[in-house]
């Protein structure tokens, strides 16, 4: 097979794919019908509900971990207070009593706790922090919150605008009926349920 053959062939089988399309593509083409599972304002205006609730539910969580965390905190400094004061007293004790093992044991071993202690501590104030910038994030989805009211808004001003717009003095029930047909129409006149039938292709 030569590569013109090759280039045929593949561009046949584009084109079969491109031609072949589902219904439910085809489907997608036409805007959704204008009922209340489509109304793109109420979705909206559940979106940003839900997504104001869940915020509100991780800053409490996030809230109530903070102030463990602290708790924790001062928890480790008090522990940390109490150790360096032993520690002085046994430093004190060994340096009157040098030949007295236990005094030098002891400090050695306060001096270890002192510092695991200080490790634990930089770890909660490191948690703290982080928390705290987590809190600062979730500020954002705030923000995102009032840019989706804002559009919410403008669209909600864009339809009475139009309402207004196309707003006659005549009600609509009071209209007379448009004709069908005007001298100079060709035969292939478009009858109102032609036009029905289109609206509901369109969803409308």
């Amino acid at each position: 097979m030569t590569q013109e053959e090759l280039d045929a062939l593949l561009e046949g089988e584009e084109k079969t794919q491109d031609d072949v399309i589902s219904s439910e593509e085809k489907e997608e083409i036409y805007p959704p019908p204008a009922d209340d599972k489509h109304k793109v304002v109420a979705q909206l205006d559940e979106v940003t509900k839900e997504s104001e609730e869940k915020a509100s539910e991780v800053l409490e969580i996030i809230s109530s971990i903070s102030e463990d965390v602290e708790t924790l905190t001062q928890g480790f400094k008090e522990v940390l207070d109490v150790l360096k004061h032993e520690k002085e007293i046994f430093e004190k004790l060994y340096k009157k009593f040098p030949n007295i093992k236990l005094f030098s044991d002891e400090v050695e071993k306060l001096t270890q706790e002192i510092e695991k202690i200080k490790n634990l501590l930089n770890v909660s104030e490191e948690m703290e922090e982080r928390l705290f910038n987590a809190l600062e994030i979730m500020q954002y989805q705030d923000i995102h919150r009032q840019k989706i009211e804002r559009v919410i808004n403008i669209m909600r001003a864009l339809i009475k605008y139009m309402n207004k717009l196309f707003e006659g003095k005549v009600a609509d029930e009071e209209r007379v009926k448009s004709a069908e047909y005007i001298h100079g129409d060709n035969d292939e006149i478009v009858s109102d349920e032609d036009i029905e039938k289109l609206l509901k292709q369109f969803g409308v």
